[in-house]
């Protein structure tokens, strides 16, 4: 893999890897900012209201939290904020080494590579927000993040939940070494949970989240989910791109289309995309979208990793004056 160059500052060239967020990232005017200032956001908003029949501009400006946290209206509301973001920034010059998204988040960085179209992309998160919904509803799931443990010792926890027959609950996000998230049937999360702390987890954190995300419970949609897929166009991807679900590079859009298949039911290997990219190498981690989550991860995983976000005004203008090249200081003779 070799990485891009392109104008603009360091920020802007080999060695920065753009980090699309997920589910969980939202929050009520995340993309005001962003409608406020620029007319290429705008004009996406204007692109992704018509394609899906959502008034998404509004309810990311002015939609309160309960509406936002419909499932299947945060994960279109979350990819169309982020490349709200991405459109900006690659207008401006922004030319990262790879992409990468977080479970959702990856979709929009397939957008990046060059992998989806804008207009394929929103259709599958709408689709695969309302059929996550729709498993929230028939089944009584949860998730919550172990803080402090080790993730083998945390899937061990999970193990001795679903031997005492209380449901299931599997590892669901390897988002940190000290950081894993449970998935599955409420009270067997609850009871792993418990068991975490008693092995010296420092705490055990449930998620507002709408469904039990990436575990079995997600097995009912997988086959319309695929079909899904398998109607919308793949290309190879033109970007490096770092998929969640293996940790490792996306060689072709064939492989794109069924890891995203795979990523309903599967855990998303954050800690192996970031080694994956720290190894490219990469040394500066981009959050393209809002909040500052992945950002956390990156530090608190990587040691040398350096980070920026893009989530609220000064840092998104900052770095868009970064990368815009008729904004830099040329040399003065003397």
């Amino acid at each position: 893999m070799t990485g891009w160059t392109g104008p603009g500052s360091a920020a802007a060239t080999t060695g920065c890897l753009a980090m699309f967020p997920g589910q969980g990232s939202q929050r009520p005017g995340m993309a005001r900012h962003l409608l406020d200032t620029y007319p290429l956001a705008r004009q996406l908003f204007a692109r992704a209201d018509e394609i899906l029949g959502l008034p998404l501009a509004r309810i990311c400006v002015s939609g309160n939290a309960q509406e936002l946290g419909r499932t299947e209206i945060t994960q279109p509301a979350i990819a169309a904020t982020s490349l709200a973001v991405w459109e900006v920034l690659r207008s401006a010059g922004y030319r990262p080494a790879a992409a990468a998204g977080h479970s959702l988040g990856e979709y929009p960085a397939l957008v990046a590579a060059g992998v989806l179209s804008l207009e394929s992309a929103l259709h599958l998160v709408r689709l695969r927000g309302a059929l996550m919904g729709e498993v929230a509803r028939e089944v009584p799931g949860a998730m919550a993040a172990v803080l402090g443990l080790p993730a083998a010792e945390v899937r061990a926890a999970c193990g001795s939940a679903e031997g005492l027959g209380l449901g299931l609950v599997q590892v669901a996000n390897y988002n940190e070494p000290l950081q894993t998230v449970i998935s599955g049937h409420a009270y067997a999360v609850e009871v792993a949970g418990k068991a975490a702390l008693a092995a010296g987890a420092d705490q055990v954190v449930p998620l507002d989240v709408g469904a039990p995300f990436h575990c079995s419970l997600m097995a009912p949609v997988v086959e319309e989910f695929t079909e899904a897929l398998a109607a919308h166009a793949f290309a190879d991807p033109v970007l490096p791109v770092i998929s969640s679900v293996s940790g490792s590079w996306i060689r072709s859009g064939e492989e794109a289309r069924e890891l995203l298949r795979r990523q309903l039911t599967g855990p998303v290997r954050w800690v192996e995309v970031l080694h994956t990219a720290a190894r490219h190498p990469v040394d500066t981690y981009t959050e393209i979208g809002p909040g500052r989550v992945l950002s956390g991860l990156a530090r608190r995983t990587l040691a040398q990793a350096r980070t920026r976000s893009t989530g609220d005004p000064r840092r998104l203008t900052a770095l868009h004056a970064e990368v815009t090249p008729h904004r830099r200081q040329e040399p003065v003779a003397s």
